[in-house]
């Protein structure tokens, strides 16, 4: 089966998720016929791509800038010459928002957040539901399918040069460039380590108390190298910004080590660090739901235990 796969760019290079999404656009085409599209603009030289017989690159000056429609019309007019049996994207807030767009544009059904597909008609896909906490079976009827793929389920395949490039134009209205981002606010990041690539996170919910009792988490997250993250009740509160929180409607992270202190655990909060390769829950409560997901957890107060593994990894490195 032909499919087609979206890919995010970033200044160093395709973006993780994209080149998850582009394994699961492998399997699931089986043997036939993988293209790539990636948007840029004619001035911005395409140095990095991925390991694909058809890479496409759609030129325009609106792509200097996130525009979902335009790129979504890219996709659509290239779908037009392909005929894709599916369409495939990262499931994050652009590849989402993007296949929307391409799901009103060809008044075909869009299933977000899938983990498993097989090839047929219909395609039938796994995917997660309410944050995670449930597998759908469903049939995604409809040609092209159009799908996205849930962050940090599919191990990405490794970035590489493409020999060569097929590049065109796509024929955009004045409608299609309206929507675009003109101005970014830069991310908050804990020396220099942010949140979404942090190898390790170190976060608290309420039983930090307040403000200052994450004073502890940034000190331990630091002699890490890691960054800090919160649960929604934290940021609710104003105690830290929303650029920390981990969850459903905060970062899905995958860090090797995600270290909850004080925090319960519920399904929206799980479904942001279900990635983790390990987690490590400090909690007063033995019985708190984030045990459950825990590879490792310490029973007792965060206020004595978190300085405690600090002062540990102070002495362990003799400083």
């Amino acid at each position: 089966m032909t499919v087609l796969v979206v890919l995010e760019r970033t200044p160093e290079g395709i973006d993780e998720l994209s080149l998850q999404a582009l394994a699961f656009a492998r399997g699931l085409a089986s043997g036939g016929d993988l293209h790539a599209l990636t948007v840029t603009t004619p001035s911005d030289a395409v140095s990095q791509g991925v390991s694909v017989p058809s890479f496409h690159v759609a030129e325009h000056e609106v792509f200097g800038s996130y525009a979902p429609a335009a790129i979504a019309q890219a996709t659509v007019e290239l779908a037009g010459r392909l005929q894709p049996g599916a369409i495939v994207a990262a499931g994050n807030e652009r590849g989402n928002e993007v296949m929307a767009h391409v799901a009103a544009r060809l008044d075909q059904p869009f299933a977000a957040n899938c983990i498993e597909a097989t090839a047929g008609e219909p395609i039938r896909v796994t995917r997660l539901r309410w944050g995670g906490s449930l597998l759908e079976e469903a049939a995604v009827h409809g040609s092209p399918a159009l799908l996205t793929v849930a962050p940090h389920v599919v191990a990405a395949e490794a970035a590489a040069d493409a020999p060569e490039f097929e590049r065109f134009t796509p024929t955009l209205s004045d409608a299609d460039q309206v929507m675009r981002v003109t101005d970014r606010a830069q991310a908050f990041t804990n020396g220099g380590v942010s949140l979404a690539e942090a190898k390790v996170v170190v976060s608290s919910g309420r039983g930090a108390g307040s403000p200052e009792g994450f004073e502890i988490i940034e000190e331990l997250a630091g002699l890490l190298g890691g960054a800090v993250g919160c649960s929604r009740a934290v940021t609710m509160a104003g105690w830290r910004p929303h650029t920390d929180q981990v969850g459903q409607t905060g970062t899905k992270i995958a860090p090797d080590l995600y270290i909850a202190c004080g925090i319960s655990g519920a399904t929206q909060h799980m479904a942001g660090c279900k990635g983790a390769k390990a987690i490590l829950a400090v909690n007063t409560d033995p019985d708190a739901p984030i045990l459950a997901s825990a590879d490792y957890a310490v029973i007792g107060d965060l206020h004595e235990v978190v300085p405690a593994i600090s002062a540990e990894l102070r002495k362990a490195r003799g400083s």
